[in-house]
């Protein structure tokens, strides 16, 4: 599971800089016209961030064996796609009842936070 972590925030981290470009160059004027620049640029922040997260959670396994850690970064996982998908999805088909749909993920995030600090809690670091 340690590997297959690392290997999806890798992925994830290249695809958050290449959705970021894109937004930033390619759907510039899309974003604009449709008043979802900011929303877009949220997406792609709790993208990178939640990535980031999923880095150290895999990193931490070296150190901690904890099935918690699995289940965190999983919740992790999880909240990216709904979270940030729910919200590119919006900004590019304009499909408002999406915005119901985002705080799963915004949810996922919480818990993926909240596992790991269980499981560093309860570990011997």
């Amino acid at each position: 599971m340690q590997k297959f972590i690392l290997i999806t925030a890798a992925s994830l981290g290249a695809l958050s800089v290449m959705i970021g470009a894109f937004g930033a160059h390619a759907l510039q004027a899309t974003l604009e016209a449709g008043g979802r620049t900011a929303t877009f640029e949220t997406a792609v922040k709790y993208q990178f961030y939640h990535t980031l997260a999923l880095l150290l959670i895999g990193l931490l396994m070296f150190r901690v064996q904890d099935k918690l850690l699995d289940y965190a970064a999983l919740s992790m996982m999880g909240g990216i796609l709904i979270f940030s998908g729910s919200l590119y999805i919006l900004c590019l088909s304009g499909v408002r009842w999406l915005g119901a749909v985002t705080p799963i993920g915004g949810l996922l995030f919480i818990v993926g936070w909240v596992l790991l600090l269980v499981a560093v809690a309860k570990s011997n670091l």
